[in-house]
């Protein structure tokens, strides 16, 4: 029998030895989009999470899972379970304000969930909860049901944030994360752009470097930026280092001569077309202004701390207020992450400066879009 206070049961980390309970419950609380037993052993023994259960005794009265987004502030509410003897009393509710200190306690700012439009319950609890509603995703359950996307600042700074509205597009290779967010800001720009993978695999052919550590080459500030002025965007590009880029990720000598003319014929391009280049560093308060602007700014950014890879990575700027810089990521990372994770990403404005600094030579760069004259 369940006790008269649900809320009151204790809540403890997920053991491996409670792997069979949670995927029995599961099976009795949900009839589509179950997690699967594989998924709860990866998240048993996974330290970016928080994984509770409220135990009565030797029963499972639910669970809650909370994962975190590697390199950013932010928490996602990924799962949440309560037996069906167990409702009614407090316990959901327990659970959610628990995950969210967990979720405080490893600095996170915000929390983030979907839930079925159709889960009228749950969307009051989560409204009561603070949660607000910030987008909509169509045909996102098995049944086809829509989700609501909902938010919460559980780390308050300051309610004032700044977001433009910017289509989210997934790089379709691993190595074409430059273009991907290159079309999400031409098409924010431009309504009329229309991004396809062709148009991706083109923008990479203009803009790649040629090598980079190994297998395909990434794209340069510069070449994307050629590529964006022969599309008709106003475009200017930041980068604190004159010379050639990416050298000191490239041991095979024979690569570096090549590499550096690329550089240089992309340097030329520019001059010539009188695309301003600011050879100096790119801080926080320049891309603000950029964005305050109506213009949307392209920013290069180790993956280290989302990945340890330190590999570069192009995001788009989404946003910003007083604790974060958002972004838009064109990399599902795979790790329980969806495209609804990779929309402004929330990165600590504590951490931009070690997160966009590149390499041994520390590059920053960015490339600033703006919007095309009208003729």
């Amino acid at each position: 029998m369940a006790s008269s206070s649900q809320a009151s049961l204790p809540l403890t980390a997920a053991r491996a030895s409670d792997l069979d309970n949670l995927v029995a419950l599961e099976q009795r609380c949900f009839a589509n989009d179950r997690l699967s037993r594989r998924s709860f052993r990866r998240w048993l023994e996974s330290e970016h999470c928080v994984f509770l259960v409220a135990r009565d005794g030797a029963a499972l009265a639910g669970y809650l899972l909370v994962l975190f987004h590697r390199g950013t502030r932010l928490a996602r509410l990924y799962s949440l379970a309560v037996s069906p003897d167990y409702r009614g009393r407090g316990l959901a509710r327990h659970l959610i304000l628990a995950g969210e200190e967990g979720a405080r306690e490893s600095g996170r700012f915000y929390m983030r969930l979907e839930v079925s439009s159709e889960n009228r319950h749950a969307i009051a609890l989560y409204e009561n909860l603070g949660y607000k509603q910030f987008g909509l995703y169509q045909d996102y359950y098995e049944d086809h049901t829509d989700a609501l996307r909902y938010q919460k600042r559980i780390r308050t700074v300051s309610d004032t944030a700044y977001h433009r509205a910017i289509p989210w597009l997934a790089q379709s290779t691993r190595f074409t994360c430059g273009p991907a967010s290159l079309m999400m800001a031409m098409a924010a720009l431009q309504p009329g752009y229309a991004p396809s993978t062709m148009e991706e695999l083109r923008l990479w052919r203009e803009s790649t470097s040629i090598f980079m550590t190994s297998g395909h080459g990434g794209c340069h500030p510069m070449g994307m930026a050629v590529a964006a002025y022969e599309r008709g965007f106003p475009v200017e590009v930041w980068v604190n280092q004159e010379g050639p880029l990416f050298l000191d990720g490239v041991r095979d000598e024979t690569k570096k001569p090549v590499m550096s003319l690329v550089h240089e014929d992309y340097r030329a391009a520019l001059e010539a077309k009188a695309v301003p280049v600011h050879y100096r560093e790119v801080r926080q308060d320049d891309l603000i202004a950029a964005f305050d602007r109506g213009d949307l700014p392209l920013i290069l950014i180790s993956t280290y701390r989302m990945d340890r890879k330190k590999a570069p990575h192009w995001v788009v700027m989404s946003g910003y207020d007083e604790a974060c810089i958002y972004v838009h990521d064109p990399d599902p990372d795979g790790q329980g992450q969806t495209a609804l994770d990779c929309q402004y990403l929330p990165l600590a404005r504590a951490d931009f400066e070690k997160m966009t600094s590149f390499g041994r030579s520390r590059l920053r760069t960015a490339v600033i879009l703006s919007k095309p004259k009208v003729s």
